[in-house]
């Protein structure tokens, strides 16, 4: 699970960075194709960042579970678990992923509509 949580969580920065880069481009060339295909990216990363959070708590669990098995019920007590700031700030993310994936879908939705209209007349 932690290769798997390595991998998602940069994976999907990765993905955010990219996306941002096109999403610039594609502002700028108010091109259909492109800005659709931004916002699919953000919405990809989006899936993949809430895929990292998710196993990022299975993950945290487990481990909690396997020391709770090797040390016993002693640990309970002296053991205090909270998430902290990171994880407020991967859901944060995912929010923000999910918002900006579908405003380039509905860029690429009225750009699209500017253009039928600009050949109808």
């Amino acid at each position: 699970m932690h290769g798997t949580l390595v991998v998602l969580l940069p994976l999907s920065l990765i993905l955010m960075i990219f996306g941002g880069m096109t999403g610039f481009v594609s502002i700028l060339a108010r091109a259909y194709l492109l800005l659709l295909l931004t916002g699919m990216i953000f919405l990809f990363g989006a899936l993949i960042t809430l895929t990292g959070i998710s196993i990022y708590i299975a993950y945290s669990a487990v481990a909690f579970k396997d020391a709770v098995r090797l040390l016993g019920n002693k640990i309970l007590q002296d053991i205090n678990i909270r998430f902290g700031w990171s994880l407020s700030l991967a859901w944060i993310s995912f929010i923000t992923e999910m918002l900006t994936g579908m405003a380039f879908l509905v860029a690429a939705k009225v750009t699209g509509l500017k253009r039928r209209r600009e050949q109808m007349i």
